[in-house]
């Protein structure tokens, strides 16, 4: 036995044709669920109303003009993630608040009401009974407002570009208009506020800052100067008073040391003169008037002693007074070089001292030096703190006074360049669009319901499931009978032992195959007897029965109809209720029977005595009387003599048809394969479950082996068509119709 499988694993996989086969099998569903939707979305169009929606457009200028040349607050590069995040600052709830505080909408029904249309209302009843009769707070009312403000509120950029669009729907096209405008105005005053105190927090902090850098600029420049007093370090004209006492001290030096060189020079000249006792002639270099004056003497009385020896002798008493005069000028001028060089000594030795001065001076000088050198480099370092701290004092000073310019002077980058206008139509519900996507849905939602419909549907349906599932041949398919509306019960009751015994020829559906000999459920019936034949093609005298899983599944009726079918074709047939438990045919066609196969087993009547007849197939009937529930009913129909009771029936009928109780209940069936020839299966079309089949089945094997096949009953040929369209639409087939009955 092969494993239950599902409906969608059991039929072939044939790509479209599975899917209009499926379609056509779940069609009632499906176009159910569609018209549900439909009428939905008309229901929604009927009582929602329409709403319109306003837009206006905002561009983030990048190309701003900006006032001062440098900004303290708001000077970032606007980009892409910039553009994104100013989207999302329109759709905050600061913005939303702003606007329904500025134009009172927590008044407005339309914003703090239940809502329009049908569901609005039903959610505000349902809202009505959860919560309490209390007034709402106004901080309810405002929270009420925002959500749906911003279930209206549409902000979204255009593409790459930094043009915002601003779309608010209502319904009234007016307001539409009014909110989104309202909606661009917040946003440039909140980012104008925004800008104005972030400029004014800036300005307090450096504000702070600026105090805090004076007081470290002043304590550094203080630092410098006390510093410069401790250590003597004067300041003139760019550079230290030491320093410049160095240089001068240096060039004195240099021009001291050069007097001391002349005075010297000077000085060994004299000595030299003086030494040599030179006479007039030499003195003139020394350019002293004395001495000129002297020397011009001398030279006057030696022209006139010269003169004089010539013309009076050098003995002459004026020649020779003349040369004690000239002898006299030179000692006044040997006494005057004298002097000069007692000058010139002095001069020198006090050149020499000056020089002596300098050098220690300047000596001194360069040891002071040294220790203010190494000052100087602590005193530069505070002169950098002092320089930096000036220098961040002025650039803070500046920063605050642009701050200060920018309180009174705001800008932002967003602009509006086209003002929401009120739409001339709306934009919602859109009729056609909505019933559409009602159509659509109701499509995609009835095929999900008929698939699941499908998936958990597991009862046999078509002959390819009975065969793919129980692996044994469906050799009908039975069309469901419907009874007659007056069914004539009367059957004649018997009296006395020869009274006749006529069945009910007009019970129910059980003389089917008399009254309609070329209906559907005959010629079913008909090819049920041709597998029955075929399968015992070997046997002269055949021995079928007929079972099911549950009860209620209509074996009875075939039985019976088989019965009735080979009855009418001349065969000697013999019906047998051999359902025990529950002798259901027995009641039905000889209701009024008091003995049958139970007596007739046990001998203590004839066959004459139980047997029924049908006057008009003279099909006879060996009914089961059962007046009290029987405990043993297999060890009943396994005993010797039923095996032997059949016996003599196969000496008497052609065909014996058993009406057997079903397998699942009971146990009967599995004890008659000694009996049986063979088996008819009944299943219930569409309500049999699959797993309860093949269960039953699989423990009856002996009624495996020897079953013919599976009979589908009381199936429903307009449902059947789209499960199985080869084997149910044949039925309406025009060149079919010519064959059947058409009652």
């Amino acid at each position: 036995m092969t494993q239950p499988e599902t409906l969608h694993q059991r039929q072939s996989s044939n790509g479209v044709a599975d899917l209009i086969s499926f379609a056509r099998r779940q069609s009632t569903i499906i176009l159910g669920v569609m018209l549900a939707c439909l009428a939905g979305g008309v229901l929604y169009l009927i009582n929602t109303p329409p709403s319109f929606t306003a837009q206006a457009t905002m561009i983030i200028d990048t190309r701003k003009n900006n006032v001062f040349q440098q900004q303290l607050i708001g000077d970032s590069p606007v980009d892409s993630s910039m553009v994104e995040s100013q989207v999302e600052v329109l759709r905050s709830e600061n913005i939303a608040s702003a606007v329904i505080k500025q134009l009172r909408l927590t008044d407005d029904p339309e914003f703090v009401g239940p809502g329009g249309g049908l569901l609005g209302g039903l959610v505000s009843t349902v809202s009505g009974l959860l919560e309490s009769d209390a007034p709402q707070s106004q901080t309810g009312l405002n929270r009420r407002a925002v959500e749906a403000f911003a279930n209206r509120l549409s902000v979204k950029r255009v593409g790459l570009t930094y043009i915002i669009e601003i779309a608010f729907t209502s319904n009234n096209p007016a307001k539409a208009a009014q909110i989104a405008n309202a909606v661009a105005d917040a946003y440039i005053n909140d980012q104008l506020n925004a800008k104005y105190q972030a400029t004014q927090r800036a300005s307090i902090w450096l504000q702070d800052r600026i105090g805090e850098l004076r007081k470290q600029s002043s304590t550094a420049e203080r630092a410098v100067v006390d510093f410069r007093t401790k250590n003597n370090l004067v300041n003139t004209g760019g550079r230290l008073m030491n320093e410049q006492q160095l240089s001068e001290l240096n060039t004195q030096l240099i021009l001291s040391r050069g007097l001391t060189a002349e005075a010297k020079a000077r000085l060994d000249r004299i000595n030299d003169i003086v030494k040599a006792e030179p006479d007039a002639t030499v003195t003139d270099t020394l350019k002293n008037e004395v001495i000129t004056k002297l020397r011009q003497q001398y030279l006057e009385l030696k022209a006139r002693e010269a003169e004089w020896s010539e013309r009076y002798g050098a003995q002459h008493q004026a020649t020779i007074q003349l040369r004690s005069q000239m002898q006299e000028l030179r000692r006044s001028i040997g006494d005057e070089l004298q002097r000069i060089a007692q000058t010139y000594k002095s001069d020198y030795e006090i050149a020499k001292q000056r020089e002596q001065a300098l050098e220690r001076g300047l000596n001194e000088a360069v040891s002071d030096s040294q220790v203010t050198d190494q000052a100087q480099v602590s005193l530069r370092d505070l002169e950098s703190s002092a320089q930096t701290y000036r220098t961040l004092y002025n650039n803070f000073l500046q920063r605050y006074t642009e701050s200060v310019q920018q309180q009174s002077f705001p800008i932002t980058e967003a602009r509006v360049i086209t003002a929401a206008s009120p739409p001339l139509t709306k934009s919602k519900p859109k009729g056609t669009l909505t019933l559409l996507v009602a159509s659509f849905l109701g499509l995609g939602l009835g095929f999900l319901v008929g698939r699941l419909r499908d998936l958990s549907d597991r009862s046999f349906r078509t002959t390819d499931q009975v065969e793919s599932v129980l692996g044994v041949n469906c050799i009908g398919i039975l069309p469901l009978l419907k009874p007659a509306a007056v069914p004539d019960t009367s059957v004649p009751v018997p009296s006395g032992a020869g009274a006749s015994r006529v069945l009910n020829h007009n019970a129910e559906v059980f003389s089917e195959v008399v009254n309609g000999p070329f209906s559907r459920f005959t010629e079913g019936v008909r090819a049920i007897k041709v597998a029955s034949d075929l399968a015992n093609i070997d046997r002269p005298k055949k021995v079928v029965a007929v079972t099911s899983t549950l009860p209620n599944e209509g074996k009875s009726t075939i039985a019976a109809s088989l019965a009735e079918l080979i009855s009418q074709s001349g065969a000697r047939v013999v019906l047998i209720d051999a359902d025990l438990r529950n002798p259901s045919l027995t009641r039905r066609l000889a209701p009024h029977a008091t003995i049958g196969l139970l007596e007739l087993a046990r001998g203590s009547n004839t066959l004459s005595d139980v047997v029924w007849t049908e006057p008009v197939t003279k099909l006879d009937f060996l009914p089961s009387v059962v007046d009290s529930k029987v405990a043993h009913t297999n060890e009943i129909l396994s005993s010797p003599s039923m095996g032997m009771l059949f016996e003599r029936l196969k000496s008497v009928y052609d065909y014996i048809i058993v009406d057997l109780s079903p397998i699942a209940p009971v146990v009967d069936v599995r004890t008659t394969a000694g009996l049986i020839d063979s088996y008819l299966y009944v299943v219930e079309w569409g309500r049999t479950r699959v797993d309860a089949v093949a269960h039953a089945l699989t423990d009856a094997k002996n009624v495996h082996e020897k079953l013919v096949g599976v009979i589908l009953n009381k199936a429903n040929i307009a449902t059947l068509s789209r499960y199985e369209s080869y084997k149910g639409s044949y039925y309406h087939n025009k060149y079919y119709s010519r064959y059947r009955d058409e009652r």
